[in-house]
């Protein structure tokens, strides 16, 4: 049988015309799309921190932060509720010492003038709320490592103060504590409270140590709850527009390889390093420290021999962490990690190996040999790259376009719960919030029970 169907030469070509056409409008509605969100980009006029999709080597934008936007949200958008040391009995001794002597001033100084730090700036932060109902967080503040080191609580009585400053906050209650924020600013971490694994082991610490701490068996450091803060770097350093304490030098100006700069403290790591500079140095400078007496080394000369390698050596101490990590960034030297267990901040954002080198401490005698086959070029692209991350180790205000504060927010932004509940948490077909004897949270009592 013949076909009876034909070829029509119209149709045909009108086909052909009409794909070019479809094709030519896919590729003008792409350059329409790309130039509007260009100019979509550049027309944000609020200083509201925005989250970027951009991987880590693009989290700095014309010199402002842009946090990653999967899980955090776009923006910031919190409430935290900053307690007052009026408003809860013993809250103040936490902060001032059982005779309140003790001056926050005094507490800010040193490596862990965090806990004063970040309180005073969430005192100040746009997403501080006066209203409890409203809060998504609640900021506990506390002194007790300085308390405590200026003798102005012992051990027993910073956890009997806990627990009693504990019972007189329902909303603690209300939501096992999940919704609460503490500040351990040292290497002893929580365990400051000795009775932290009872009462805040659901909630939200900030600290700069991330491992068990020594002498420990359990850690009080949970890396899905809780959140690494860099240590508290000299203010003098961290000016950048003012005058610092010493500037870095040229890397050709360096008189040395690499240094150490701490006190041994028994610790193997520490110890070997100290051995090293006294067979090689000409490479390594570990020289023995004077923290009393008229030959004391100041914070000027300490920071002014810091800057005078190419590598600072950051080895384990009493804990994992060591503020000398941090403090290398402002004198321009690649920190190398020599602590295994170490845990450092902003993970989610920071490519360590762009600006640092962490190598194993029971290889420390092979460690001059590595760091002197490193190119200066290389070097130099470390240096660069950090002084691009440091300012998120600096504590400035939230208005700044990146600061330690801004980090510390949008990490809090992930663990933001729409709803809040614990073991002695009850709700009703009403929607209301109960006790284990059915009474509605809001004529909810003080002392609470706790745990």
């Amino acid at each position: 049988m013949r076909s009876h169907h034909h070829h029509h030469p119209s149709l045909s070509l009108c086909s052909r015309a009409h794909q070019i056409g479809a094709l030519a409008l896919v590729v003008v509605t792409f350059l329409l799309t790309r130039s509007l969100d260009r100019f979509s980009a550049f027309s944000h006029s609020d200083s509201t921190p925005r989250a970027s999709s951009h991987s880590s080597a693009d989290l700095f934008h014309a010199g402002a932060l842009n946090w990653p936007l999967r899980g955090y949200g776009d923006t910031i958008a919190l409430r935290i509720y900053v307690y007052d040391e009026s408003e809860i009995d013993g809250l103040r001794e936490l902060m001032r010492g059982r005779d309140a002597h003790i001056t926050p001033q005094a507490c800010l100084k040193g490596q862990w003038g965090t806990q004063v730090k970040i309180h005073r700036l969430l005192l100040k932060s746009k997403y501080r709320t006066m209203d409890k109902g409203e809060a998504d967080f609640f900021f506990v503040p506390a002194y007790v490592k300085c308390v405590r080191m200026m003798g102005g609580l012992n051990d027993k009585e910073i956890n009997q103060t806990y627990v009693k400053v504990l019972s007189q906050m329902p909303y603690f209650r209300r939501s096992g504590g999940r919704d609460h924020i503490f500040i351990f600013p040292s290497g002893a971490g929580a365990h400051l409270f000795r009775s932290w694994a009872t009462y805040l082991n659901r909630s939200i610490i900030l600290t700069p140590e991330g491992d068990r701490t020594d002498k420990r068996d359990t850690s009080a450091f949970n890396t899905w709850k809780d959140i690494i803060i860099p240590g508290n770097v000299e203010d003098g350093m961290t000016k950048f527009g003012g005058s610092r304490i010493v500037n870095p030098l040229p890397l050709n100006k360096r008189k040395y390889l690499a240094n150490f700069f701490g006190r041994a403290q028994g610790k193997t790591g520490r110890l070997q390093l100290i051995e090293l500079a006294k067979q090689y140095p000409d490479k390594l400078e570990s020289p023995e420290l004077k923290f009393s007496g008229p030959n004391k080394l100041g914070r000027a000369d300490y920071f002014d021999h810091l800057r005078n390698a190419k590598f600072c050596l950051a080895p384990r101490g009493e804990s994992s962490w060591t503020l000398r990590f941090y403090e290398s960034f402002f004198v321009e030297c690649v920190p190398v990690v020599l602590s295994d267990q170490v845990e450092l901040p902003f993970q989610n954002v920071i490519d360590y190996t762009e600006i640092s080198i962490k190598w194993p401490s029971t290889r420390i005698t092979e460690l001059l040999d590595y760091l002197q086959s490193i190119p200066d070029e290389r070097i130099e692209e470390m240096i660069a790259r950090g002084r691009e991350v440091r300012c998120l180790w600096v504590y400035a205000p939230e208005t700044a376009p990146c600061s330690a504060m801004l980090g510390i927010l949008w990490e809090l932004q992930r663990k933001v719960r729409r709803f809040h509940q614990s073991a002695e948490t009850f709700w009703l077909h009403n929607r209301s919030i109960v006790n284990r004897d059915l009474m509605e949270f809001h004529s909810w009592r003080t002392p609470v029970p706790l745990p």
